[in-house]
C-alpha cells in the first residue's frame, strides 16, 4: 500500500498547482502540516484519504487527523483505539445531513485505531452569522487573494447568489481557514504531521488554510485531481432548489 500510496503523490503533486513539479512525496519527507484538498463527492479522493491517514500512521508520525466536516472543539481525544464508529461520530459531533459519514469513516476509523486524535477544525455553525458581520475579516487576505475568494464564492454558487451576498459569504469562507490554521497550528508537534481533509478551496496556498497559519510553520498542499468522466450538473441542481428570487 506505501508503495502505491507514494506513487499516486508523487504524481499528484506534479499535478497540484499547490506544489512545484519536483516536489517531495509527502510520504517520505516529514512535513509539519499537510492539507489534502478534495472534491467532497469523489470516491477516488477519500480512498487516498485513508491510505494516507494508515501510511502516516504506520509510519508513527501522524500527530493528527483535523477535518473540514467536524465543528472546531469536537475531537476523539478521550476514546480509546478500540472505539466503536458511534462513539466516534458522537465525539466529533457529526453533522450527518452535511457530510455522509460513510465517506470519511474509513480515514477517521484509521485514525482512531493507530491512537491518533482526529479533531474538528471547522468554524462552529453558530459563529456564521458573527463572521458575515465581522468587517475586520476584509482585510486579513490581499487584495487579489480576496478577488480570487469572491470569485470562488460566486463560481461555487453558480452565479446565483445575489451580489450583495458575496461579500458575507467570503468573510464566511476566511473565517473559516483561520479556524482550520489556528486548529493545526495548536496541533503542531515537531517531528511529526498534522493532516488536514478539506475541500480544495480550504486546501488552496494562495487563498486558503495556508495564508493563516502562523510564520515559519511549514506546510505542504495537496490539491487532489479530479476524473475527467463527466460529472453531475450541480448548478442545475443548485437552480431547481433555489427560488427564482435568489437566482435574480
Amino acid at each position: 500500500m506505501k508503495r502505491r500510496l507514494a506513487m499516486l503523490l508523487t504524481g499528484l503533486l506534479a499535478a497540484a498547482c499547490a506544489a512545484p513539479p519536483q516536489a517531495p512525496d509527502p510520504i517520505q519527507s516529514d512535513t509539519p502540516i499537510l492539507l489534502l484538498g478534495e472534491q467532497h463527492d469523489e470516491p477516488g479522493h477519500h480512498t487516498l484519504e485513508r491510505e494516507m491517514v494508515s501510511a502516516l500512521a504506520g509510519r508513527g508520525v501522524l500527530a493528527a487527523l483535523a477535518l473540514e466536516m467536524a465543528d472546531r472543539g469536537a475531537s476523539t481525544a478521550g476514546l480509546a483505539p478500540t472505539a466503536s464508529e458511534d462513539e466516534v461520530r458522537r465525539a466529533l459531533r457529526w453533522e450527518h445531513e452535511g457530510w455522509p459519514w460513510a465517506d470519511y469513516a474509513p480515514a477517521v476509523m484509521a485514525a482512531v485505531a493507530a491512537g491518533v486524535p482526529v479533531v474538528g477544525a471547522n468554524l462552529p455553525r453558530q459563529q456564521l452569522h458573527t463572521a458575515m458581520a465581522d468587517a475586520t475579516l476584509d482585510a486579513l487576505l490581499r487584495g487579489p487573494a480576496v478577488k480570487a475568494q469572491q470569485q470562488a464564492i460566486r463560481e461555487g454558487h453558480c452565479g446565483l447568489l445575489p451580489e450583495s451576498q458575496i461579500g458575507p459569504m467570503t468573510r464566511v469562507q476566511i473565517a473559516r481557514d483561520r479556524s482550520m490554521a489556528a486548529t493545526l497550528a495548536a496541533l503542531a508537534v515537531p517531528g511529526k504531521t498534522v493532516l488536514l481533509i478539506a475541500g480544495g478551496g480550504h486546501a488552496d496556498p494562495d487563498v486558503g488554510v495556508p495564508q493563516h497559519l502562523p510564520a515559519g510553520l511549514v506546510s505542504k498542499s495537496v490539491l487532489l485531481p479530479t476524473p475527467l468522466t463527466p460529472r453531475r450538473d450541480y448548478c442545475e441542481d443548485m437552480r431547481k432548489r433555489l427560488p427564482p428570487a435568489a437566482a435574480s
